[in-house]
């Protein structure tokens, strides 16, 4: 298939590209590079570079891409900046998808996958988390979304457009050739192996004193690889649907900080901190639906994998992709 990426210069949009690629299909990335690198775009895809705002320049990359079909992860993705500049994540998230799904009406484009989050679910009353749960998201990121997610429902009904959107956590790991580097780096994983490679003092733990095992948040970690493999399949699907990812099981901050210092083989020094608002004691996402329905089932369930494939990474890429 032909493939119009949003995003595709950045941490998961960068892997997905390359796994489609080496699966056959052709790529366009659509990128501002506000939050990607140009060194994590796949030599083999075609680069337009533009801004979502922009309408008629995205309508026109669509076109001239003739894409069969789009996958969407362009996006603000910080909770608590969000709290502090939701207009920001509204313009981002809400404005530049609808001229995205506008772009595919004129160019005629009827099948969009979709990189959504469980954060649409804010706290939720159980878990694992399923695709039956009310979506009450507790933060503009996730409101974003989420309006985003009611968007493609009407863009089927109106348009024909068929949408599959996939939601999930915390995404980890990487490929031999590309990982993850954020200009704000908020994610536990790449900011305990910045203190492995002596590039910071030490690593918060935020609470101690939740009613988890071992008193640290649990939360669950998918690797990309299993990730690009969801978005593949979600390609094939041929009516609309939501699906939440997950690896049926979590780990805490506690047990991920142990896992790094086994993998790397030096120590982590921890410093602890109180609770930050909004974090809830576990956050696990069900996966049964698009088990059953497209059969995907993640291959990589062992914290210690994902994060061996993080640290490869790191260190033949310590400075990031250096921009």
């Amino acid at each position: 298939m032909r493939i119009f990426v949003t995003g595709g210069a950045g941490y998961i949009g960068s892997i997905c590209v390359e796994q489609m690629l080496n699966a056959g299909h052709q790529i366009t990335v659509f990128d501002n590079f506000s939050e990607g690198h140009r060194a994590a775009i796949d030599p083999r895809a075609w680069l337009e570079e533009g801004d979502l705002l922009d309408a008629q320049r995205l309508k026109d990359a669509l076109a001239a891409s003739q894409s069969d079909a789009v996958m969407h992860f362009a996006a603000n993705a910080l909770v608590g900046e969000s709290m502090v500049n939701p207009t920001k994540y509204f313009r981002n998230n809400v404005t530049g998808g609808m001229h995205l799904l506008e772009a595919m009406v004129s160019c005629g484009v009827k099948k969009i996958v979709f990189s959504s989050t469980c954060a649409t679910f804010g706290t939720p009353e159980r878990v694992p988390i399923d695709e039956t749960l009310p979506q009450k998201p507790i933060n503009p990121y996730g409101e974003s979304k989420l309006i985003f997610e009611q968007m493609l429902r009407w863009y089927d009904v109106i348009h024909g457009i068929k949408h599959v959107a996939l939601r999930y956590f915390n995404a980890a790991g990487a490929t031999e050739r590309f990982g993850e580097d954020h200009r704000i780096e908020t994610h536990l994983i790449p900011n305990i192996l910045k203190v492995a490679l002596g590039q910071k003092e030490s690593v918060s733990i935020f609470g101690t004193d939740y009613p988890t095992p071992d008193g640290t948040c649990i939360r669950d970690y998918i690797h990309i690889l299993d990730l690009a493999q969801a978005h593949m399949l979600a390609l094939g699907s041929k009516e609309s649907a939501k699906y939440n990812l997950g690896t049926g099981g979590g780990t805490s901050v506690r047990e991920v900080i142990a896992a790094c210092e086994k993998v790397t083989g030096r120590p982590i020094r921890v410093v602890e901190e109180p609770r930050r608002p909004g974090d809830p004691a576990r956050l696990i996402a069900a996966s049964d639906r698009i088990h059953a329905e497209l059969g995907w089932k993640p291959q990589f369930e062992s914290i210690d994998a994902i994060i061996s494939s993080a640290w490869a990474w790191h260190l033949k890429h310590p400075t990031g992709y250096g921009d």
